[in-house]
């Protein structure tokens, strides 16, 4: 089976940093894509950052220039670099990762349970 477990979260004042680390494991033959998504209190989950099969990036407008995610193939990890964060980042973090189990086998995501990420004003 597959396991996707995220760390890193926390309580931060508004300006603060955090890192959030994602790590997927378990059987895996390719690992294809992995991105960050967030769900408010209250609200729809929603795509923050993602990286593609190919390797490009791409990021929800609201974070650009203070959010950077970042991937070890080696390891089968993605991580977040959150900086100058804001009340309104407030939010569960899940890391959604894309992969093959087996040679040509069909690509599934997997959810990891999630971490809290709480800014304070």
């Amino acid at each position: 089976q597959v396991q996707v477990v995220e760390s890193g979260g926390g309580l931060v004042q508004a300006g603060g940093s955090l890192r959030l680390s994602c790590v997927a494991s378990g059987m895996i033959f390719r690992l294809n894509a992995m991105a960050w998504y967030r769900q408010p209190p209250g609200k729809q989950r929603e795509l923050v950052a993602a990286f593609s099969s190919g390797g490009s990036t791409k990021y929800v407008d609201s974070v650009k220039g203070r959010f950077t995610i970042s991937r070890d193939n080696a390891k089968n990890t993605v991580y977040m670099q959150m900086n100058d964060l804001k009340p309104e980042d407030t939010a569960a973090y899940y890391c959604n990762a894309r992969l093959q189990q087996v040679v040509g086998g069909r690509e599934y995501g997997y959810w990891g349970k999630g971490t809290q990420v709480t800014v304070s004003s």
